[in-house]
């Protein structure tokens, strides 16, 4: 069965002004995610990408122009079942305001029991995106050979989930999964099990530094939708 590449979009203006942008129209790459995007041709390079997919939010899609730019003859799809969690009435607003809600702390440590006002669960999130895995990787199987690598551009929670996934883990334990704006994770599918052979890998260690806004700060929990990377 193929190798998935999974892409966080760039770092966006939401990351940066500490918004959970959701399915908000308008949210774009910031200076330093167009930067990211630029790069992410070279690093993919060496690898012969059957097609790509991505989600239809903008963040997404200005993530991979670069890439597309450079590979003209790449075939691209836009999925809608690896867009972003459907936050409802929390889309758009400021995460440190949202801290102070009740179903936060079960977002941060029971997701398989949230679900948000207005919006989707977190259940529903991965089992749309998980089938889209499923079933992208039958079709790429199919038109390009069992050894094939294709491309997936997406969303911080939705990654964690698919990852959560493949490592067998509960959705309940997917918090513990750190993915950074722009980073890279790579999925090998086979008949009897999925291998994670890259988790997070953004080729850049300054994000292990001490921070100023230390986890501590936040309780230790992770960012909804997804935190903006190292500064």
């Amino acid at each position: 069965m193929p190798t998935l590449i999974l892409v966080r979009h760039g770092r966006s203006t939401a990351n940066t002004a500490g918004v959970l942008a959701g399915w908000t129209p308008g949210v774009a790459l910031d200076e330093r995610g167009t930067a990211q995007a630029a790069e992410l041709p070279g690093r993919l390079a060496r690898l012969p990408l059957a097609a790509a997919v991505t989600s239809p939010l903008q963040r997404c899609q200005e993530t991979l122009a670069p890439l597309l730019a450079a590979r003209p003859d790449l075939p691209t799809h836009t999925e809608e079942r690896i867009g972003e969690c459907h936050y409802g009435d929390w889309s758009g607003r400021k995460l440190a305001e949202l801290a102070d809600e009740p179903l936060m702390n079960i977002v941060q440590q029971h997701p398989s029991a949230a679900a948000f006002p207005g919006g989707e669960s977190m259940r529903a999130m991965q089992a749309r995106a998980v089938d889209a895995v499923r079933d992208w990787n039958a079709r790429i199987e199919g038109e390009h050979g069992a050894d094939a690598m294709y491309l997936m551009c997406s969303h911080g929670d939705v990654i964690k989930a698919i990852v959560a996934d493949a490592l067998g883990l509960h959705l309940d334990l997917f918090q513990r999964i750190s993915v950074e704006p722009c980073s890279v994770t790579a999925i090998r599918y086979t008949p009897t099990r999925p291998f994670v052979v890259r988790l997070g890998d953004t080729g850049d260690f300054a994000g292990l530094a001490p921070r100023e806004d230390a986890p501590a700060e936040r309780g230790g929990d992770a960012a909804v939708g997804g935190d903006a990377g190292a500064p």
